[in-house]
């Protein structure tokens, strides 16, 4: 058994990113594997944000289904995918759209200024404390979806704009992204999570600050990337074409993937051969100090 560490040409330039050269770059590492190192049997592992990624790469191997981002044509090479044999989700979310609408603080009024704010959809504001009530719940949850599509409509109408200008694309920040109501309110999706704690710390200095995920994106990125509407990132439509045998594993104390995920993933997966293990850990499995230990050992049995 071997492992084969592959990062895509977006590591560390996420504003940039392009679902369709992620997958071609992720089909290159499978290629190698298969032509190069002899590998009779590649396992898709996808960890965090890569399981929906791994989903998408397998799903597309499978056959091309997905759009082109807006503006740009599908390459070639994504017909020459290879499939592979088996998949793992570990500590995975449902897909990037989702992810960050549910991250998102729908108090945000201007997408220029983070420090705008309607009170009546803070989270932190203490007239909203925790255990939120049923109808604040659906209120917020609502509004992050509108402001998701607030943001796609902003990037059509400026990529038309930039369009008479003779610019194809252009940078924009995106502000307060900690706030999913379960970083609060532990009774919300609940499991062993420390409660008022997200990756970055404390929740509400973290959405205050100027650290959080899509921090910054071009239009495009955005449209490939985040979007709800437009995005192919998400996913459930990827994961029911798998059906390949497949592996959902989600740690029990991580404050940013819920067993809710882990669930949905597992449901949506394709495969009659599947499993899903909840397993004790956070979602980088530094503690406990076995976990990552665990985790290779349930999925070198499963391999078996």
């Amino acid at each position: 058994m071997g492992f084969l560490g592959w990062n895509t040409r977006y590591r560390g330039l996420e504003h940039f990113f392009l679902l369709e050269h992620a997958l071609i770059d992720i089909g290159q590492g499978v290629k190698w594997l298969r032509e190069q190192a002899g590998v009779e049997q590649v396992v898709l592992l996808g960890n965090s944000g890569g399981g929906s990624l791994m989903a998408a790469y397998q799903s597309q191997a499978l056959g091309v289904t997905m759009k082109a981002t807006p503006g740009l044509t599908i390459p070639d090479e994504l017909d020459q995918l290879q499939p592979a044999d088996k998949y793992v989700s570990l500590c995975a979310h449902g897909g990037r759209p989702e992810v960050l609408t549910e991250w998102f603080d729908p108090s945000v009024t201007d997408e220029t200024d983070p420090t705008s704010c309607d009170p009546a959809l803070n989270m932190y504001d203490e007239a909203n404390c925790p255990p939120y009530s049923e109808s604040f719940i659906a209120d917020y949850r609502a509004a992050q979806v509108a402001r998701n599509h607030r943001i796609t409509d902003w990037c059509y109408a400026e990529l038309e704009r930039l369009k008479t200008l003779g610019m194809a694309d252009r940078a924009f920040n995106l502000y307060r992204t900690w706030a999913d109501l379960r970083l609060m309110d532990p009774s919300i999706d609940p499991n062993a999570r420390k409660p008022r704690w997200c990756y970055a710390g404390d929740p509400k200095a973290a959405n205050f600050s100027p650290r959080g995920i899509g921090l910054t994106n071009t239009i495009r990125t955005w449209l490939s990337m985040w979007s709800l509407k437009d995005s192919f990132c998400s996913g459930v439509p990827h994961l029911e074409r798998i059906s390949e045998p497949a592996l959902v594993i989600q740690s029990d104390a991580d404050t940013g993937v819920f067993p809710r995920d882990a669930q949905l993933i597992y449901d949506s997966l394709g495969s009659q051969e599947k499993t899903l293990h909840m397993i004790e850990g956070d979602h980088y499995l530094t503690k406990p100090s076995q976990a990552r230990d665990d985790v290779a050992d349930l999925i070198a049995e499963w391999l078996a």
